[in-house]
Parts: structure tokens; C-alpha cells; sequence
């Protein structure tokens, strides 16, 4: 089997196929301390993409409550509980991927995974809101309390190196070259679900009416105008961000994915340990155990959190946090100037100006030209 080399993982790794890096890979960031769990994400994209017949169950973007929820229920647990110990030495993976498991097990298969139960897709907001821990000494608290949770947004990772691309019998599923989005053919498809069974985030789904796999696209349709997809410009809470992802040794720090991501290493990506190099990166909660964090998201997860809190005096990562929700349009690269971030297209146009600090203007109690008070108190 071919090597690849993971910088996620810090090593060279086993994959079925040699690397095809696309001339560009599409990427986000979002900021998990920003999100409401409003779901508005989700309905934009269900709206968008899912409202067909056999889709009913699908939901290719969706925020869940952790530790409890899951769609399809515990889909993370039964994953890690799958792929056995996993053990970082420094910043490089010493235990084995989700392809080299499968190796090690010669059972046949080119990814070790599992198809979930039909009742494990039934309820999308499972665990919402449920918190870990208790409250001692009574219903009255201060913070920091033992009491957390936090929302994760999920859509498909358009890995570098797809588990679903991996398993496919019928090289039905493939990258694109021009931006790196993972896409199903679905003339080819014959609905084996191997990729299914392969992808250990579960984004790719089964349609039980036209028998074949379907999974997000990420809105590639408006990528290709030079726009964000749905899930990103329809957030209120303003958490997300678009760009193109670089290895570490090419990153172009005006890049709002690259800056975070490599720059200021603030942006992780979700499980690297099962070897697929995400292409989505989330900025871990503030709040949450480490333990449970350094699982999540890899041995940097403390740094980052570091990083993160020091946004309020670094003008750069406050720009591109601020660039967040700021457009529609896709941010090619960010510069802050004078106070502002400004964000421009391929072109090198503006597409946004963000100040930094929100100014401030205080109103005269009384309006001696019009004779009125401004305020309800005298």
C-alpha cells in the first residue's frame, strides 16, 4: 500500500492510493465559544439540499451537544472504541490510523468502521443541552463550575484523504482537482455502502429511495462563484469562515484558514488520529476538560485555547474572528490596516471592512435645536 505523508499526524501513513493533492483544498474554520446551537446552519442547509424524497433522515449539516449527542447516535465512541489505543508521542501520532487498523486486522476491508443501526439516525438532537457534571452546595454556583458542554458544528471534512474514497468498490467517490471537495458519482454508485460503513464521521449517507450514497457537497455550486457556502453566510452566530488550507511549509498567512491554522495555530483539526487530514478545523471550547479536549482534537489542544484567549490583543487574529459572518462572498485574503480587518476577493478587490473596536457614541441627554430629551431620564 502507498505511504503519505499526514501533517496532521506528523508521519508518513498508509493509504490506498498514491497522493493527488487538488490545486487547491477548500477548508473552514469555525469558532465552537461563538456557537448557539441555533440550528440555523442545519435548516439553511436541509433547506437547500435535503428536502427530497429519501432524504428525510439527512442531515449533512448538524450541531450537536457534547459529551451526550451524536448523529447518528455515539458515532464517535464506537469509532474510537474500533480503532483502540491511540497515543501521540510529542505532536506525532504513535498509535495506528483507521486504514492501518483495518491492515492490521486483514479482515478484508480498506477502513476500519461500522454501519450505523437505523435507530441511530432517529434522533438528530439527541443529548441537546445535557450537560456533564454536578452542581454541589445547591442550585447556586459561580463560575467556573464543574457543569459543561458545548456545540459542534458537523458537516463532511472533504479530507485529504477520504475513508469513503478509500472503500469504494466502484471509484464512485472522488476529489476534485480544482478545489479538493470530496463528491459522489451517483451514476456510478451502486449503493454497496462501504463508505458508509468507511467514513468514521458518518457524513456519508444512504438514500433508501434512489439506492445510492449521498453526502454534502459544500455548496460547491457557490465556490465556484466565489461565494460561501449556505452553512456559513446563514450563521447568527457568526462562527465560520472559508478558505483554502495549505500544507504548513506553503501556508500564505493572509489567507484567514491558513493564518489560523498555521499562523497563530489556533484552529484544529477533529480527531486527526484516524488519519483522513480534515480539511475543517475548529477553534476548541475554553471551558472543557483537557482530557476530553486532547482526544477530541490532538495533543496541541491547550496551546491553542492559550492562542485564543489572546486574540483581544492580537489586532491579526481579531480581524480575521471579526471577517467571520462579515460577507457572503469568499475571503481570499485579509489584511488589518488602520483599526479594520478588510477582507478581498481572488481579484484583489475589497469584499469587507470590519472595525476592531465598535465605536462608541454617547447622545447629548438634551437636543437644544429640536428641543428634546434623548433619554427616558431627566
Amino acid at each position: 500500500m502507498p505511504k503519505v505523508f499526514n501533517w496532521q499526524i506528523n508521519r508518513e501513513m498508509e493509504y490506498p492510493y498514491p497522493a493527488s493533492p487538488p490545486k487547491k483544498q477548500f477548508a473552514a474554520v469555525f469558532d465552537t465559544n461563538k456557537c448557539i446551537a441555533c440550528q440555523t446552519c442545519t435548516i439553511a442547509c436541509k433547506n437547500a439540499w435535503t428536502s427530497g424524497r429519501g432524504q428525510e433522515y439527512m442531515w449533512w449539516n448538524n450541531v450537536e451537544t457534547k459529551p451526550y449527542g451524536g448523529f447518528p447516535q455515539g458515532w464517535d465512541m464506537k469509532v474510537l472504541s474500533l480503532l483502540g489505543p491511540q497515543t501521540w508521542q510529542d505532536s506525532t501520532y504513535t498509535g495506528m490510523t483507521l486504514i492501518e487498523a483495518a491492515q492490521a486486522a486483514a479482515e478484508g476491508r480498506q477502513v476500519t468502521g461500522y454501519l450505523p443501526e437505523d435507530l441511530d439516525w432517529a434522533n438528530p438532537n439527541i443529548g441537546e443541552d445535557e450537560s456533564m457534571g454536578l452542581i454541589e452546595g445547591g442550585v447556586a454556583f459561580s463560575l467556573p463550575h464543574p457543569v459543561w458542554s458545548f456545540y459542534l458544528q458537523r458537516i463532511c471534512n472533504h479530507c485529504a484523504y477520504p475513508a469513503c474514497v478509500a472503500a469504494c468498490p466502484r471509484k464512485a467517490i472522488y476529489k476534485r482537482q480544482e478545489d479538493g471537495i470530496v463528491l459522489v458519482d451517483q451514476e456510478r454508485c451502486r449503493g454497496y455502502r462501504e463508505c458508509v460503513r468507511s467514513c468514521p464521521f458518518k457524513k456519508v449517507m444512504y438514500n433508501v429511495a434512489t439506492r445510492v450514497s449521498e453526502k454534502c457537497i459544500a455548496c460547491y455550486p457557490r465556490v465556484e462563484q466565489g461565494l460561501q457556502p449556505f452553512c456559513t453566510i446563514s450563521c447568527i452566530g457568526r462562527i465560520r469562515i472559508n478558505g483554502w488550507i495549505h500544507t504548513p511549509q506553503e501556508a500564505d498567512l493572509e489567507s484567514p484558514v491558513d493564518f489560523l491554522v498555521h499562523g497563530r495555530k489556533v484552529a484544529l483539526s477533529l480527531y486527526p488520529q484516524f488519519g483522513l487530514m480534515n480539511n475543517i478545523y475548529y477553534v476548541p471550547p475554553i471551558h472543557v476538560p483537557p482530557a476530553y479536549l486532547r482526544q477530541m482534537f490532538g495533543p496541541n489542544v491547550e496551546q491553542a485555547i492559550e492562542a485564543y484567549k489572546q486574540a483581544k490583543d492580537d489586532p491579526e487574529m481579531l480581524g480575521v474572528f471579526l471577517l467571520m459572518g462579515a460577507t457572503e462572498r469568499w475571503i481570499e485574503k485579509f489584511r488589518v490596516v488602520k483599526g479594520e480587518a478588510v477582507g478581498y476577493d481572488a481579484k484583489g478587490d475589497e469584499i469587507a471592512r470590519v472595525p476592531l473596536k465598535e465605536p462608541v457614541y454617547i447622545r447629548p441627554n438634551y437636543d437644544a435645536g429640536r428641543s428634546v430629551y434623548l433619554h427616558n431620564t431627566m
